[in-house]
């Protein structure tokens, strides 16, 4: 939609008069991101969001609620008790717009199915039959490689650091920084072979870019990659603290039949490290326990309990459970397949009550080209049937934490004039307010005279912002809800890492606001990326650029058709970004490969583990430690350096800061917080300035410590809040 920028008058206060009295609050910006779902044709598996058919014109018919016309002609459903409303007078009345013929809007359309359902595609595509690639690629590439050589040296860095003493120590002879040591930096002393031919491959870069040697620049990039995956250190355990998260899907769960093949799934998560598990709980309207509150258990898990045997099995393995629920979608079309359901079978809970669903602006349930229908979020029934729902599930099993996952509705595209939201209470509540029933209202106010005109799109707004506000005050209400029921709670919500005006727009979620007024503990970022390069530009103005207080926010990684290297690749990216761990989608995806190397390089839960989760002062010392590891090395190996006289002082700070952490771990109280953040300030100063490190990429190294560095900043102020 266009905006227009206009004055201020007479007519904007006349409309800001007639809208400004709803009373509904202004609200900031929205966002979403569910783990996806696969299902193979004959069993329950992994419902992986792959992208669904075409729609039919017969499809569309039966996803359908009434007719179109019946849909938009009826008004929203109103209480008794509520006066009706006057009617505007001539001069306000808005002209209705019929919505966008499917043909007119055809060429508009998302491009592979469902958005909600896809990767974010890789930044460097190279051609398969050897065709160079653009100018514009070849700069993503050189700074990939760069990049690249950082996270090689990184993890090769805490691996070569481990039996470091945490205790730093001066050299007999003090490194100063110098012009002699400038000059060691030129010459190249690298840290691995491979490292030495990337760095020759960057200072060849340019010669043979001018020179139009396209293709073999093309194969040596691609050559260098690989060696530097190949050779990444694998062989060692990373020994520091981390969120290592999972998603335990529904297929997975089906297919483990019992407690006993569950036994072997959680036996596999520990050996690789894995201390956090987000179990699949409630899906496509089914809840995977015999629940006393949902109309049906998934039939696929009937005769056992396998939310009460996960708990069990993760807790008896050191693990915290976090129980995965779908909020707003309440079917699956691919899900009714495997129970013999109609296709345009809503799912148990709007099937019983088909006043919950919401519309689309043509009175479909199930978006075009999407494949799950939603409830109503402004319904108050809807409310308090999964306000009820969630408290079965926190009372009843001793979970750890619960997660929301389709915290929002459906993907729109309000520039087609594709929209959602039209339930009968919403419609009924908007119109109550403003005087306008939203199906009257259109995002693209072309045709229409200039008051009219601004009058649409300030109504438009109100709309977007009105039904925002129905999944914010939602998430507001459940966690306030939950929490009086189990203190200690961790709740959090997985959600698109889209713009925020993106998602505002597209599907209300507005997870921002969710974060800093510490609704939630955790945000979990569907960042799913096709490469590296992509994932980092997703999550990082989220990590890097915005702060939400006390809310810890974990990137998330999708397995699916990503290689086992490049999955360690964007792990890597992790650690070295201000984020407390990761997530990996899903476990249907971990295959044997991939499980063998993170046993080696993550120290299995249990005994002498890691810390986990629920002691984030201890995490935040483990990490502080795996610095003063990496310091410690460097300096035995005199690749580290600092202008004269500020390298005695700089390692007294970073002792005596271990010192402080551990009394923190040890006796948790303000003043102990209080002096471990002033420590960690005068650690970090001296590294923005004035510090010199000899490895190939050392502007990656001090970035990556000073994100390192906010990472333990951010697990402290976490702690403050939720640590006793």
């Amino acid at each position: 939609m266009t905006q227009r920028v206009m004055q201020p008058g007479f007519l904007l206060m006349a409309i800001a008069g007639f809208v400004g009295s709803w009373g509904m609050p202004s609200v900031l910006a929205y966002a979403q991101v569910e783990p996806p779902a696969v299902e193979p044709p004959a069993v329950e598996v992994l419902d992986v969001e792959a992208p669904p058919e075409a729609a039919t014109p017969a499809d569309a018919t039966e996803n359908a609620a009434p007719p179109a016309s019946n849909h938009r002609a009826r008004p929203g459903r109103r209480p008794e008790h509520v006066p009706a409303i006057p009617p505007l007078p001539p001069s306000q009345r808005l002209r209705v717009l019929p919505p966008v013929a499917p043909e007119d809007a055809a060429g508009e359309a998302t491009a592979g199915g469902d958005p909600a359902e896809q990767i974010a595609p890789a930044v460097i595509e190279l051609s398969p039959t050897g065709r160079p690639p653009s100018p514009v690629v070849f700069l993503a590439m050189q700074q990939e490689l760069r990049n690249l050589i950082g996270r090689f040296e990184s993890a090769l860095i805490m691996a070569s650091s481990l039996n470091a003493p945490t205790a730093l120590t001066l050299p007999a002879q003090p490194p100063a920084l110098s012009a002699a040591n400038q000059a060691k930096l030129t010459e190249g002393t690298y840290l691995h072979p491979a490292l030495e031919d990337a760095q020759q491959l960057l200072n060849e870069w340019d010669a043979l870019l001018a020179a139009g040697k396209h293709s073999e620049l093309r194969d040596r990039w691609l050559a260098t990659r690989t060696a530097l995956w190949d050779n990444f250190a694998t062989d060692r355990p990373i020994d520091q603290g981390e969120i290592r998260a999972v998603w335990l899907d529904r297929g997975t769960i089906v297919q483990a039949k019992s407690p006993q093949g569950l036994s072997a799934i959680f036996d596999k998560l520990a050996a690789a490290g894995i201390n956090t598990v987000f179990f699949e709980t409630v899906n496509a309207g089914y809840t995977i326990y015999p629940s006393q509150v949902a109309p049906e258990q998934n039939p696929l898990t009937r005769g056992w309990d396998p939310l009460a045997a996960a708990v069990e099995l993760a807790h008896q393995r050191g693990m915290t459970l976090h129980a995965w629920v779908w909020v707003f979608a309440a079917g699956n079309q691919r899900h009714n397949r495997l129970l013999n359901q109609p296709a345009d079978y809503p799912g148990p809970v709007i099937s019983q009550h088909p006043t919950w669903a919401g519309y689309d602006n043509s009175g479909n349930r199930i978006p075009r080209g999407q494949d799950k229908p939603f409830l109503d979020p402004a319904n108050p029934e809807v409310r308090s049937y999964l306000t009820r729902l969630m408290t079965e599930i926190v009372t009843q099993y001793e979970v750890d934490g619960l997660q929301l996952d389709y915290i929002r509705y459906p993907f729109q595209d309000p520039g087609a004039n594709r929209t959602y939201g039209y339930g009968d209470v919403a419609r009924w509540r908007f119109q109550s307010t403003s005087g306008v029933d939203p199906l009257t209202l259109n995002p693209r106010a072309s045709g229409l005279d200039r008051n009219q005109e601004i009058q649409q799109q300030v109504l438009w707004q109100r709309w977007t912002e009105f039904r925002t506000q129905q999944v914010t005050s939602f998430v507001e209400s459940i966690s306030s809800t939950l929490r009086r029921q189990r203190p200690g709670l961790i709740i959090s919500a997985a959600v698109f890492a889209n713009p925020e005006h993106e998602r505002l727009q597209r599907i209300q979620q507005d997870w921002g606001t969710w974060a800093r007024a510490h609704y939630l503990d955790w945000i979990v970022l569907m960042s799913y990326a096709g490469d590296t390069s992509r994932f980092e530009r997703i999550v990082s103005p989220w990590l890097v650029n915005e702060s939400f207080g006390s809310t810890l926010v974990i990137p998330g990684i999708r397995l699916l058709n990503l290689s086992n290297a490049a999955t360690i690749d964007q792990m890597q990216a992790s650690r070295d970004l201000p984020t407390p761990g990761y997530a990996l989608f899903a476990t249907a995806d971990l295959n044997a490969e991939l499980n063998a190397v993170l046993a080696q390089t993550q120290a299995p839960v249990g005994n002498g583990s890691q810390p986990g989760p629920t002691t984030p002062y201890a995490m935040a010392f483990s990490r502080y430690e795996a610095l003063q590891r990496e310091w410690s090395w460097l300096l035995t190996q005199d690749r580290l350096w600092m202008e004269g006289g500020k390298l005695d002082p700089w390692i007294e700070t970073v002792n005596a800061l271990g010192t402080e952490f551990e009394t923190l771990t040890q006796e948790p109280s303000r003043r102990h917080l209080a002096n471990v953040k002033a420590g960690l300030a005068r650690v970090q100063e001296p590294l923005n300035q004035g510090v010199l490190i000899d490895t190939a990429n050392s502007r990656y190294r001090l970035r990556s410590w000073q994100h390192r560095l906010a990472a333990i900043e951010q697990l402290l102020t976490y702690g403050e809040r939720t640590q006793p």
